[in-house]
């Protein structure tokens, strides 16, 4: 991103510009209040729902980064210097500081979501990057990210109950820009090319031009906003403090506030009853004289040590008629005149009309968010039965696979048995088999032998008859009485 250098300015107004200028400028808008820790602080008199860097204004693109256009008359301060803190009790707080930005916010980017969250004070950069979100004490503000360049972007602020969802799944965005003119370091927000592939235009950076007088205007693409150079050193031991202090027991609520008219119980800032702030302790300037008109225009820088500005005109005065007088000779110091009340009053109608605008579209979106959860809900039930019911059928088929699984076991085994019994009858069978073959086969070889030993046996008498032919016939005629003898050769053989 290149940067874009401004002529720096050199007239006795810019060369020492103080707090005085928040002081002076701010009054007809609010009250300033001496608070615990802070010292001098503002506390706005815009509406009860006023939130800094969300009411009345939008987004444009500079050289710096996303700047805050505030459609407030006294915007060009308290948004883009200082930082913002709220009170349980009394709304949103302003602390002025020296240091002007394009806006002081901690920037958040999710998927089609931008958001942004006021700095608080004391806190720098890289502290402010690894803050953790807490929806207790939730300051952001989320658009869709198509929405985020629209002038009326507080039209589309989405609804905190979704805050917490989206922090979830966003990223802190830690893009910054250095300035060095003025020696100080901006987080730029959301890149340009993802605004513009997100949005589908074109996005053209604005020029941040001078003024000279406090306020801001846009024209002709240029922001011409009042931002001179505080001086923050010895404020206090110069006498810089606002004109009018209001004692914070006499602050209302936001919503008892009536706005930029209301009657307040305000302090003078040299008068003791400061010393009715409890716990602060500050320099006392009773002891000053308070030096004539003459004396005023002659020698600015002893004007409780502030700087006169010479296009602004003004001087302070202890003496109520002396204040009256010079508001009337200076009209660009007259904040009551009719003109600026008629104003902050159709301002403040505009507020509020746009608070009811908002309130009705953030309860419309409400609605449709709780019929869609419902909707989502009776789709999770529905689903959830139909899982049930799917699950339970599973069950079923898993239990009668495993039923047939044992019958089919249950049928193997008996099969196996059958088979054992049979094979183990084969075996009977062919053990018996085998012992009557070998029964047999005794049987056989006895029958052999025995046929054997009778053939040996017959085997001598054959010879013998083979031997004696001649005498065959005789033989057997004699052979019943030569029996004996043959039966005892025989025992004999």
């Amino acid at each position: 991103m290149s940067a874009v250098i401004f002529p720096k300015q050199t007239s006795a107004q810019e060369a020492d510009v103080n707090f005085q200028v928040f002081y002076d400028e701010l009054s007809p808008y609010g009250q300033w209040v001496d608070y615990k820790n802070y010292g001098y602080v503002w506390i706005p008199d815009a509406g009860a729902d006023f939130v800094p860097y969300s009411t009345d204004g939008h987004w444009v693109l500079s050289d710096y980064g996303w700047t805050w256009v505030s459609d407030y008359e006294w915007g060009w301060a308290p948004f883009h210097y200082g930082r913002w803190d709220y009170d349980n009790y009394y709304g949103w707080l302003w602390m002025p500081d020296n240091q002007w930005g394009p806006a002081w916010v901690n920037w958040r980017q999710a998927d089609g979501y931008y958001g942004w969250s006021p700095m608080e004070p004391g806190i720098s950069l890289s502290i402010g990057f690894g803050r953790p979100y807490n929806r207790n004490d939730d300051h952001w503000m989320f658009v869709r990210d198509l929405d985020f360049e629209r002038p009326d972007i507080n039209r589309y602020y989405v609804n905190r109950t979704d805050h917490e969802r989206i922090v979830r799944n966003s990223r802190v965005i830690r893009t910054t820009y250095v300035d060095n003119n003025r020696h100080t370091t901006y987080v730029t927000g959301p890149a340009r090319a993802d605004v513009q592939r997100n949005t589908g235009r074109q996005i053209r950076p604005v020029s941040i031009r001078e003024n000279n007088r406090p306020g801001q205007q846009m024209n002709n693409g240029q922001l011409q906003m009042y931002r001179p150079q505080i001086n923050k050193s010895n404020n206090r031991d110069r006498g810089v403090a606002p004109t009018r202090i209001t004692n914070l027991k006499d602050v209302k609520r936001p919503t008892e506030r009536s706005g930029a008219n209301q009657q307040r119980n305000a302090t003078p800032a040299n008068n003791s009853g400061r010393q009715q702030q409890p716990n602060v302790a500050r320099p006392q300037n009773n002891d000053k004289a308070q030096p004539s008109q003459q004396q005023r225009n002659a020698a600015p820088t002893n004007n409780n040590g502030r700087q006169q500005r010479p296009d602004a005109g003004k001087t302070q005065s202890t003496q109520p008629q002396q204040q009256q007088q010079q508001r009337t000779a200076t009209p660009a110091n007259n904040y009551a005149r009719p003109q600026q009340q008629q104003q902050r009053q159709a301002t403040q109608q505009q507020q509020q009309q746009g608070a009811q605008q908002r309130q009705a579209a953030q309860q419309q979106q409400q609605r449709q968010q709780q019929q869609g959860a419902q909707q989502q809900r009776q789709a999770a039930q529905q689903q959830q039965r139909q899982q049930e019911q799917g699950a339970q059928q599973q069950r079923q088929a898993a239990q009668q696979q495993q039923r047939q699984q044992q019958q089919g076991a249950q049928q193997q085994r008996q099969a196996a048995q059958q088979q054992q019994q049979q094979r183990q009858q084969q075996g009977a069978q062919q053990q018996q088999q085998r012992q009557q073959q070998q029964a047999a086969q005794q049987q056989q070889r006895a029958a052999q032998q025995q046929q054997q030993q009778q053939q040996r046996q017959a085997q001598p008498a054959q010879q013998q008859r083979n031997a004696n032919p001649a005498n065959g016939g005789n033989a057997r005629q004699q052979q019943p009485a030569d029996s004996k003898p043959e039966k005892d050769n025989k025992r004999k053989e």
